[in-house]
């Protein structure tokens, strides 16, 4: 009796495993798929039935290559956030999972190519050969991974390297009107990283065809595409592809910071990357709060920046600058969005549109800016200048104020008035024109010297470039003190005065013509 149980027993065996043979046989050759059906498909989504194992934020394929994410996971239907051209799209088409999030190539291969945040080239030319593809979602560097922020990050700005100095590793948001200068700010200092070591990244969420070929052709024309990657949404594109476009852009900026390099990223702007993700919730039907954002507003904007940070040696080193934009109403810098940014980032530059008017470009308001790294961030030869000439900017826009309402002014109120007045000349800055930080220490020293009080306004920008041209006529130890920013001996901070007082003998004595010059002054 218990020969035939084994018996039996080793047939019901061999049976199952004859049976499991036959199934991954058949599932080899005919692999199983788990597929769904389009419900319906409005601007931007699309709800899906089946698919009873989809994970949040997978990537799902649509008929013509289009994908999307798996963004609502409902007991009926899953909202799906569509990233691409999604007019084809029908009731009742086929949906297939793909077992992964969305992801993007990432390397060396990237530099200098023009793409979408699916890494499709936009530049013409071939798709990026990358190695190796990174998810768009990646949990931020923890703290004990990061390092102070030390080393300085120079723009090229002089108002922003003396007075709102930024740091590498630091966040630092653009915020103004529209049409106040804010993307000539961030890609002035993309041009300014050219032979300083340190990769860019721009990314242009939901802009104007035009304004988007306007930056990439000034990269272009001053070399800044050697060590730039710009990643590209149009404003006519589907609000999926301007949600996922910061963090796509980031995932390639922190695979360079995670090999050791400095990377600067500039997002222009989040206003956009706000307001798509608001039409996206909208219409999943998530609950609107505030202006009707959804109540993960900030927490979309605060992951994306918390993964800007300088690393620790032990972790390689690098560090990834962040330069958000946010585009403000009437210089409303209290509004939703604003400040959120505000409370995420180590501080902001604000453009005043009343300063771009009267064509003090660029137009950065310095009582309302602020760089919470401040000093730590700055070469010690401009820490040591800045500081006093930030305190007598600030005591010349006070004194102005009383000034404009025809007070009768002592001479010591007349001073500092008109020592306030050439500073602020000398703060003003052609666009694509970045000054090297050797001229700005230089210019700094002459500038807390009062070397330009006595020249006329209107001769002030002659001025300027005598004084920037000295440096090429200073001794070589001193010209390389200059450019490597550290700290002037009082020998060689005489021989920087000597030689400006000299460069500036031809402009004294002479009277400004232009008495309007001081009237428009007066009202800045």
């Amino acid at each position: 009796m218990t020969d035939t149980r084994d018996g039996l027993r080793h047939a019901l065996n061999q049976g199952f495993d004859a049976l499991e043979e036959a199934r991954e046989s058949f599932e080899a050759r005919m692999p199983v798929r788990e597929v769904g059906r389009v419900i319906s498909v409005s601007t931007g989504i699309a709800r899906v039935s089946g698919l009873p194992n989809v994970g949040y934020e997978e990537l799902l394929v649509f008929p013509g290559g289009i994908f999307g994410i798996a963004f609502n996971l409902d007991e009926q239907e899953i909202g799906v956030v569509l990233l691409g051209e999604y007019r084809h799209l029908q009731a009742g088409d086929e949906v297939q999972r793909t077992g992964r999030v969305m992801d993007v190539p990432v390397g060396e291969t990237m530099i200098g190519r023009v793409v979408d945040p699916l890494g499709r080239p936009l530049d013409e030319g071939h798709p990026p050969q990358a190695s190796r593809r990174m998810p768009i979602e990646r949990t931020a560097p923890a703290i004990m991974d990061r390092a102070a922020v030390s080393v300085p990050l120079q723009t090229g700005l002089k108002v922003i390297d003396a007075l709102i100095p930024i740091g590498r590793g630091q966040r630092e948001l653009i915020l103004g009107d529209r049409q106040t200068g804010k993307t000539s700010i961030a890609i002035d200092t993309i041009l300014n990283q050219r032979g300083k070591d340190v990769f860019c990244v721009y990314c242009a969420i939901g802009q104007r065809t035009a304004s988007v070929a306007k930056a990439v052709a000034t990269l272009q024309a001053h070399g800044a595409m050697e060590y730039t990657t710009v990643v590209v949404t149009e404003g006519n594109q589907a609000p999926g592809l301007a949600y996922i476009a910061p963090y796509a852009a980031t995932t390639i900026a922190e695979h360079l910071m995670t090999d050791g390099q400095d990377v600067l990223i500039v997002y222009d702007d989040l206003t956009q990357h706000a307001r798509a993700y608001r039409e996206l919730s909208l219409l999943l039907r998530r609950p609107p709060g505030r202006e009707a954002f959804p109540g993960d507003i900030f927490y979309i904007h605060s992951r994306l920046l918390e993964r800007a940070t300088h690393l620790r040696s032990e972790e390689g080193g690098g560090s990834l600058t962040a330069l958000p934009i946010i585009e403000t109403e009437a210089q409303d810098i209290s509004a939703y969005i604003p400040t959120n940014l505000i409370s995420i980032t180590d501080g902001q530059i604000f453009l005043s549109p009343s300063l771009f008017e009267l064509g003090m470009l660029p137009a950065v308001d310095v009582g309302k800016s602020v760089s919470r790294v401040g000093g730590k961030a700055q070469r010690k030869a401009l820490r040591e200048v800045a500081g006093d000439l930030k305190l007598a900017y600030a005591q010349f826009e006070e004194l102005e104020s009383f000034a404009r309402f025809g007070a009768r002014l002592d001479e010591e109120t007349r001073r500092v008035i008109e020592h306030g007045r050439r500073i602020r000349a000398c703060l003003k800055q052609p666009e694509a024109q970045p000054v090297p930080l050797a001229e700005q220490i230089v210019l700094m020293v002459a500038l807390s010297e009062q070397l330009f009080d006595e020249i006329p306004l209107a001769k002030m920008p002659e001025a300027e470039g005598r004084v920037r041209s000295i440096v090429a006529d200073l001794d070589e130890p001193l010209r390389d003190s200059l450019a490597a920013g550290t700290s002037l001996s009082e020998a060689q901070r005489a021989s920087i005065i000597e030689t400006a007082r000299g460069a500036l003998q031809p402009f004294l004595g002479e009277k400004d013509e232009d008495a309007g010059d001081d009237q428009s002054e007066s009202r800045l």
